[in-house]
């Protein structure tokens, strides 16, 4: 029991890492109806940027709390100037624009950092903490904490404030949402900062214990993909809820079912991917579009 416990909340961890990338995945495609494949290596650059800040001499929050602020510019950005300009032109031209983007990232982390990996020195330390004879380690429950914060603070957002309900009528509606003064235009670019400042979450959570370099999440993405598609690709809280329960899912089976081990869990996330597509397209928490012809 014990074992299963640690096995839990480490899977917990992992699945907040997956989930925080998720919902950054999910808020672009609600917002452009577009996958975002460039969404990992905008959260390693973010990464990147926390450590250089930190190799200056910051403290780890002042630089997460700026690495977050640069993402957010950067991801406003980086939708008007390069993808505004071809968003009226067909979706696989913005497809084919983020691979590119994600060729583009990759390229420039490895031009100015190397490729060497890093160690990134994160906020919580990996001494364990122990709850009736179960030892968890604090790095875990930190970012356990961190992915919950994350979450609770994007759900204020979107139900508490006037601005969350513009970005929601700008992705659900976008003609009628200017009809009734909604700028659209400013809620799409608002809609990338966002998704890239939570990127950035994810990226730094990772980082640790990943190990910095301009891969480290590439396989972290395709886990936010699975994540996205379990919970639903228009469902934020689907988007989470889905990168916990993988998380989880995959600690168990990874421990559990001797013959996956750790060489097989991507197999895993990509069967979890194609079974959701076709038992239930829409994922556990999104909704079937209905159309009337």
């Amino acid at each position: 029991m014990a074992n299963f416990l640690q096995q839990v909340v480490s899977g917990l961890a992992s699945g907040g890492i997956y989930g925080s990338l998720a919902l950054a995945i999910v808020l672009i495609h609600r917002s452009t109806g577009v996958i975002n494949f460039a969404q990992g290596e905008m959260a390693t650059l973010s990464a990147f940027v926390c450590w250089s800040l930190m190799d200056h001499g910051w403290s780890f929050w002042t630089a997460f709390g700026a690495t977050l602020f640069l993402s957010f510019v950067g991801g406003i950005a980086l939708q008007t100037v390069v993808i505004r300009p071809i968003q009226g032109g067909p979706q696989i031209g913005i497809v084919i624009l983020t691979i590119g983007l994600l060729i583009a990232f990759n390229g420039l982390d490895t031009w100015i950092w190397g490729g060497a990996a890093k160690q990134f020195h994160g906020p919580f330390s990996t001494a364990p903490i122990r709850v009736g004879g179960v030892a968890f380690s604090k790095q875990d429950i930190g970012v356990i904490a961190i992915s919950i914060a994350t979450v609770a603070l994007i759900g204020l957002l979107f139900t508490r404030t006037k601005l969350g309900l513009g970005l929601r009528a700008a992705a659900v509606n976008p003609i009628e949402a200017r009809l009734v003064g909604v700028r659209v235009s400013a809620m799409l670019a608002f809609g990338w900062g966002l998704a890239a400042a939570i990127g950035a979450v994810a990226g730094v959570m990772a980082a640790p214990s990943l190990f910095l370099e301009p891969n480290m999440m590439q396989t972290v993405l395709l886990y936010a993909f699975a994540a996205a598609v379990l919970g639903g690709m228009d469902s934020p809280i689907g988007a989470v809820v889905g990168g916990l329960a993988l998380g989880v899912m995959l600690n168990l089976v990874g421990t559990y079912v001797h013959w996956i081990g750790g060489e097989l869990r991507l197999a895993v996330a990509l069967t979890v991917i194609l079974s959701v597509l076709l038992l239930r397209p829409a994922g556990l928490f999104g909704q079937v579009a209905v159309r009337r012809v």
